[in-house]
């Protein structure tokens, strides 16, 4: 089901002291073509949830999940690039903030019992890079182009982009961290991209992050 057309545009993190805020609504015709879409379009296989947050050292997880926003939910292949073409560019987001794409409507919180289980993998980008590396995530996810990757009992359920001060930060989540290393993702990803060099690649379980607060098993 998708979420409210007007939320598509964000404002630039600049105009604002928590690079949060809605922007002025959209035009009638923006919100027609929309819903037009989402009515008519290219199904994908799931829903798919677009999010922004800002990272703050320290905070709880209940203050994360305050300080997240949701974009949009969409359904159809035509409305992914609607909501992608008017919502700031990777590269233009401030420092400190990400984007996530997580199948149907999961958060991107580790704690969430769909969730908690699982892990990323985190891959160090060089910054003229990231837009590229970005949106073939984007693509691969919403294509199911992972689907051959990791093992038949787990599944990819989002992908993320976090803007920080030298290099940018890109990873891949799965719901079940014990399949992560039968997974061919990293393999995957450089087949995507493969005139990049990545600075750092690595997968880490959700619960092994020291602000994990979440039931552990």
């Amino acid at each position: 089901m998708a979420s409210n057309p007007v939320n598509v545009h964000l404002l630039h993190a600049a105009n604002n002291s928590d690079g949060l805020s809605q922007s002025p609504a959209l035009s009638a015709q923006a919100i027609n073509t929309i819903h037009d879409q989402e009515c008519s379009g290219t199904p994908l296989n799931t829903p798919w949830s677009w999010f922004l947050d800002k990272t703050v050292r320290g905070v709880s997880a209940a203050e994360y999940e305050a300080n997240l926003k949701k974009i949009y939910t969409f359904s159809k292949a035509e409305t992914f690039w609607s909501v992608y073409h008017n919502i700031p560019s990777v590269a233009e987001i401030q420092m400190r903030y990400s984007y996530h794409l997580m199948r149907e409507e999961r958060r991107p919180l580790w704690e969430e019992p769909y969730n908690r289980n699982g892990g990323t993998w985190k891959i160090k980008c060089f910054k003229p890079d990231t837009v590229t590396i970005w949106r073939e995530l984007l693509l691969a996810a919403i294509g199911e182009q992972f689907t051959n990757f990791v093992d038949p009992e787990d599944d990819i359920c989002g992908v993320s982009v976090s803007v920080r001060e030298r290099d940018d930060i890109v990873q891949v989540w799965n719901v079940d961290s014990t399949k992560a290393d039968k997974a061919k993702i990293v393999q995957k990803i450089q087949e995507l991209c493969p005139n990049i060099e990545f600075q750092a690649v690595f997968y880490k379980p959700h619960q092994t992050h020291h602000a994990y607060e979440g039931v552990k098993h």
